[in-house]
């Protein structure tokens, strides 16, 4: 917790159970999933808390906001260069390695100089392939960030 004291982040109750729950949470959880789940605890905690504690977060660079669900943004408290896999059936998102590399070629980087990347896989998670029926679409019909 000291390193959210030296950013400047106020540690109140409520804050300190947001960042419990995040601390190691795979599961990429919208500012919704984590005010359920800490609001058991403290019920008077507004949601706006969970948002201003989560905007303060991502300015630090202590939370990853993701927008790769086009209906809510997730968070990742994995701030370290990663990838991820969504389902497109039940939106879950795993984080893939760095160690998975997508390179562009010199003649479609037109002279960028690379500075950040984010690589999305989408697919079926294993339990959305198992129980989907209908043909899915394909990777080049889902929306890029």
């Amino acid at each position: 917790m000291e390193r959210y004291r030296d950013i400047g982040l106020k540690l109140t109750p409520q804050r300190v159970a947001i960042l419990d729950f995040l601390q190691g949470n795979r599961k990429h959880p919208s500012a919704e999933d984590i005010y359920r789940a800490v609001h058991r605890k403290f019920p008077t905690m507004s949601l706006a808390t969970v948002y201003t504690t989560l905007s303060a977060l991502k300015e630090k660079g202590n939370v990853l906001e993701l927008t790769l669900d086009p209906d809510k943004k997730r968070y990742d408290p994995e701030t370290g260069l990663h990838n991820h896999l969504i389902c497109v059936s039940c939106k879950r998102i795993v984080d893939v390695p760095d160690d998975v590399h997508v390179d562009l070629p010199d003649s479609v980087k037109q002279d960028f100089a690379i500075i950040k990347r984010h690589v999305e896989f989408y697919g079926l998670c294993p339990k959305c392939k198992k129980e989907h029926t209908t043909p899915v679409k394909e990777a080049s019909d889902v929306r890029r960030s």
